[in-house]
């Protein structure tokens, strides 16, 4: 499981010209699933980020945690993070995980960080979605649950 997490002011997710998910100051989450991911990787990258701490505290230091500046998540589901560019110009999808085993481990992510008391917005799996954002920072940050 690949996750690029991106410290934010705003984000905001709409399909088809309507915003489905918003967000003030927190974290925007591209989550990109394999087909070797289990739920251990799930809640592994869910304690990673609620306690990543990559917000400013008082002496400007990246020391806060996202329950500590009571921030929101944006999550969204992002199979190209699995993209292949190694032959040819065509990223090849393959190691990206089909929809039967990649929907039931985003909502368990989606579930799990919620039941972690965070906030939580998300786009639609499968869906063209246009995603804005404004990165504050900018920090990203990325996280490979096989880098362990």
């Amino acid at each position: 499981m690949k996750a690029v997490i991106q410290r934010v002011s705003q984000a905001s997710v709409a399909i088809e010209g309507t915003i489905v998910g918003e967000i003030k100051q927190g974290l925007m989450v591209l989550l990109g699933i394999t087909h070797e991911d289990t739920q251990a990787d799930v809640d592994y990258l869910i304690r990673k980020i609620q306690h990543l701490r990559i917000f400013e505290d008082d002496d400007g230091k990246m020391n806060r945690s996202l329950s500590a500046i009571d921030g929101a998540i944006l999550s969204i589901s992002q199979f190209t993070l699995y993209g292949d560019t190694k032959k040819g110009n065509r990223p090849s999808f393959i190691k990206a995980a089909p929809p039967v085993i990649a929907v039931p481990l985003y909502e368990a992510f989606n579930q799990g960080l919620t039941e972690a008391g965070l906030t939580v917005a998300t786009g639609r799996f499968g869906a063209d979605m246009q995603v804005s954002l404004i990165n504050d920072g900018p920090v990203t940050i990325v996280i490979d649950t096989k880098d362990k």
